[in-house]
């Protein structure tokens, strides 16, 4: 019997995740859910994907002539559980909606580790998740970080690690955070990314900074990490080469940037043009002395994706060892 999942929010991340959850044999969308009447809330109905709606939208859906199948609270009825991925300042509310409804719930990034009390990586933490009620699975560059920290931490100790973040400042679609000219850094010094790198992996030293650039593609990060055991440059990449939703790419073959990735994740056929993986640069990796130095890049509307599934597994005791369950959830993908 399928997981019965459904979807509050149908934007950015919402359609992600119901695309990757209707791609698994094990889980299904019994419904998404819009607050207003717009192409989405069209681009739903055309896929066949029930719309519910809250009880004072449903006039202006009906004269729009969008087809709803019910309001929000009808949903949780046909739920086990529902990734969460309302705008911030909600999900409180809506926490309370999941509870009352005696239905599980998954949270993005944005929300604070607070709210749920569990934050989830599937390679990182994934039995943490088991059997909760609630959970919460960090933001894309927090995924992003531990990806590409946790592998190295477990065979080579980190010591301490720097992130300065290089953040797009609006998604695609987004114009009304754009266009931009200017490069904006990000005054709260260190930034969240490094407590929310913690939430998952407690033990690591890590502090971040960010800056925000006139860019939608995706984040860039350089990341210096001082190792605590000794390792060569070979031995990184080999490493990175063998951890899941890792690519290692390279400035020789081309790929010098962020749009030449985005080209690369179209012509691998991906829906939407996503690229699931964190990119590295194998040409811009490099271990001097006891100190690893690397760029990676992180497709903001993309990258937790598969772990939103992998949660899904956890939560609801679906498959108890995290790496058949990413394995299962990559090759339904095609990661």
């Amino acid at each position: 019997m399928k997981v019965r999942v459904g979807i509050n929010g149908y934007g950015t991340i919402g359609k992600r995740t119901a695309t990757a959850i209707n791609m698994q044999d094990d889980m299904e969308v019994v419904g998404v859910t819009k607050t207003k009447p717009t192409y989405e809330a069209v681009a739903a109905n055309d896929l066949g994907l029930p719309l519910y709606v809250p009880d004072e939208s449903a006039d202006s859906f009906k004269k729009a002539g969008i087809k709803i199948a019910g309001t929000i609270k009808d949903m949780y009825k046909k739920a086990d559980i529902v990734v969460d991925c309302t705008p911030g300042s909600v999900a409180e509310a809506y926490k309370k909606e999941y509870a009352d409804a005696g239905i599980k719930g998954i949270f993005q990034g944005g929300e604070d580790h607070s709210l749920t009390g569990i934050s989830f990586n599937a390679s990182a933490n994934y039995k943490e998740s088991w059997g909760a009620q609630f959970s919460r699975v960090v933001s894309c560059n927090t995924t992003g970080l531990i990806r590409t920290l946790y592998p190295v931490d477990k065979y080579f100790k980190i010591q301490s690690a720097f992130a300065t973040l290089i953040r797009r400042s609006a998604d695609p679609s987004d114009s009304k955070n754009g266009p931009i000219n200017a490069v904006e850094p990000v005054l709260k010094i260190p930034t969240h990314h490094g407590p929310d790198v913690q939430s998952i992996m407690p033990w690591i030293n890590i502090q971040t900074m960010a800056v925000k650039v006139p860019t939608t593609l995706m984040h860039l990060h350089t990341v210096t990490v001082k190792l605590g055991t000794e390792a060569t440059t070979e031995d990184i990449v080999a490493l990175w080469k063998k951890t899941p939703r890792v690519k290692l790419v390279s400035g020789k073959s081309g790929i010098k940037s962020s749009a030449q990735i985005m080209e690369l994740a179209r012509d691998l056929g991906r829906p939407r043009g996503d690229m699931y993986e964190i990119v590295v640069w194998e040409d811009g990796t490099k271990v001097v002395g006891d100190t690893l130095y690397f760029y990676q890049a992180v497709h903001q509307e993309s990258d937790v994706i598969p772990e939103i599934v992998d949660c899904i597994r956890s939560m609801c005791r679906m498959e108890e060892d995290p790496l058949v369950s990413m394995e299962k959830t990559d090759k339904a993908m095609g990661i």
